[in-house]
């Protein structure tokens, strides 16, 4: 039996569908039970350990895991000596400072005394002690956002996506201290055999990551404009062009960053391009 590498991720939760997801658009085959707790790849030396969330970092620290898939949030909360090998970019959030409505707050200063309810106290004290406030901070693992009405409370720090909740118990998103991420994490010094297998698996993620932002794009143009279309699309390398039957038109091929593809499509039809085509790209690789 060969060696695997031991990926620990969410086993419920905001990041586990994701998580998986990305996997998945690895090529990876996988599962077809939730309620198993480990499992191997079928095509792919990879285990997989589902977890909670804030025990990924501590599996990985312990060794039980080499590499897991992790809110940058538990990540910085733990501190733990743990590297940051990819930034995944999915599962967005924030950690922000809430307060009752008719709080009158006026920056961090306004917290100066104040009892702090947070699932997240390593990240809020650093934050606090930049700012140079002292206050009384309460680690809650749960419902951070009713400690105020309940008077456990004055304020709250926590993470926020929509601020639906926060409102719906009657506080105020006041100041954002921190955002973050699905990030992929691992233990330093990885043996040999497995920092291979590491290196392939990042070939694939590398690979769906950077599809997601560029577009492959196909159009017909007058042949009279293929410089300045060459000029304005670029592409990876240069753009691919063939000869149609109309031997004053010919046909272009390139791939095109997401951000840059609207401006370039207004200049091409001004350009006289016709049929422009536009795929979304699986895979993409240097």
């Amino acid at each position: 039996m060969g060696t695997n590498l031991k990926i620990a991720v969410q086993k419920s939760g905001r990041l586990s569908e994701k998580s998986l997801k990305i996997i998945a658009d690895c090529g990876i085959k996988f599962g077809s039970d939730a309620r198993l707790l480990r499992e191997e790849a079928e095509n792919f030396p990879l285990e997989f350990l589902y977890l909670r969330d804030d025990d990924i970092p501590r599996y990985i620290n312990d060794g039980v895991a080499d590499i897991g898939i992790v809110g940058r949030n538990e990540f910085d909360e733990q501190n733990l000596p743990l590297e940051v090998i990819r930034d995944l970019g999915f599962a967005k959030c924030r950690l922000s400072v809430a307060v009752p409505v008719k709080f009158d707050y006026q920056g961090l200063t306004s917290l100066e005394g104040k009892r702090i309810a947070t699932s997240y106290p390593g990240i809020l004290k650093r934050k606090l002690a930049e700012a140079g406030v002292n206050a009384s901070i309460f680690e809650i693992s749960g419902s951070v956002e009713i400690t105020p009405s309940i008077g456990v409370a004055d304020a709250i720090c926590d993470l926020v996506s929509t601020g639906a909740t926060l409102v719906s118990n009657g506080l105020k998103e006041v100041e954002q201290i921190y955002t973050s991420s699905a990030v992929l994490i691992g233990r330093k010094g990885l043996d040999s055999e497995k920092q291979i297998l590491l290196e392939r698996l990042l070939l694939r993620i590398d690979s769906v990551q950077k599809a997601k932002d560029y577009k492959y794009i196909m159009f017909n143009l007058p042949k009279a404009h293929l410089k300045e279309v060459a000029a304005i699309m670029g592409g990876i390398t240069s753009p691919t062009v063939t000869e149609l039957y109309d031997p004053a038109w010919c046909a272009v091929q390139t791939v095109i960053s997401e951000e840059r593809f609207w401006d370039a499509l207004e200049q091409l039809k001004e350009l006289g391009a016709q049929g422009i085509l536009v795929t979304a790209i699986e895979k993409l690789a240097d």
